[in-house]
């Protein structure tokens, strides 16, 4: 078992560092009301097939099943969260499967209505973060939607520090000294250059910078790009 494998199943099992959720993410739902402004029922609908990465215990592909009737395909390393997923999606169109997303899918070509990519891709390095989004863009529909989630470096103290204190083999990334794990941080300049030769990009919506009253950080920044494959 793998260190990312072992600190996945135990924060499942005691949520011991992180508060994990059963209630889906404020920024998928936003990002849901997004697309149905924009699109109404074109990509949320029982036709249409929703993939996540890092699904966990299934919580935004049961939002998805529930208030769409929209189709998932969960993938997440923790068998622990796999099983805690299978039972919380009893009766709804979503399968799960205990894989890590560096792995190729096993779905078709162009089969996939939108891609969940939600604090997960962050743990990979260089070249697996390019297999990722050439295997994204293999398994989405022309027209189907890239939704990214994941942590910011642009004016985050925690990450000047970690960068500092712990850096990695490439730029921008650090092993983090308390999981032990490595972790890639973005800047809107890098996710451009990364994903603009190959998606539309609609939005990229940066969050909060997290500073106290007294000018100290207190929680990590995060970035939400709504990316769409070309036609």
């Amino acid at each position: 078992m793998s260190k990312h494998h072992k600190f996945w199943n135990e924060e499942y099992k005691s949520g011991t560092h992180l508060q994990l959720s059963d209630e889906p993410a404020d920024d998928l739902e936003k990002f849901s009301r997004w697309l149905e402004r924009n699109y109404g029922r074109r990509f949320l609908n029982p036709l249409a097939l929703a993939l996540d990465l890092g699904c966990g215990n299934g919580r935004n592909l049961i939002y998805l099943a529930q208030q769409f009737a929209v189709r998932g395909v969960g993938y997440d390393i923790s068998d622990v969260a796999i099983k805690q997923a299978e039972k919380a999606s009893k009766d709804l169109p979503i399968k799960y499967a205990v894989r890590s997303i560096s792995e190729p899918t096993e779905l078709k070509e162009k089969s996939v209505t939108m891609v969940l990519d939600m604090m997960t891709s962050h743990f990979l390095k260089k070249a697996e973060r390019e297999a990722l989004r050439d295997e994204v863009l293999r398994v989405l529909k022309p027209g189907g939607w890239y939704f990214l989630k994941t942590f910011l470096a642009e004016e985050d103290q925690h990450v000047k520090r970690l960068l500092k204190e712990h850096p990695a083999d490439e730029p921008n990334a650090y092993i983090h000294p308390r999981i032990g794990v490595y972790e890639y941080v973005w800047t809107e300049e890098t996710i451009r250059e990364f994903f603009e030769p190959y998606f539309t990009i609609h939005k990229i919506e940066r969050s909060y910078k997290h500073i106290t009253k007294d000018g100290k950080p207190w929680k990590r920044r995060t970035v939400v790009v709504y990316m769409e494959k070309p036609f």
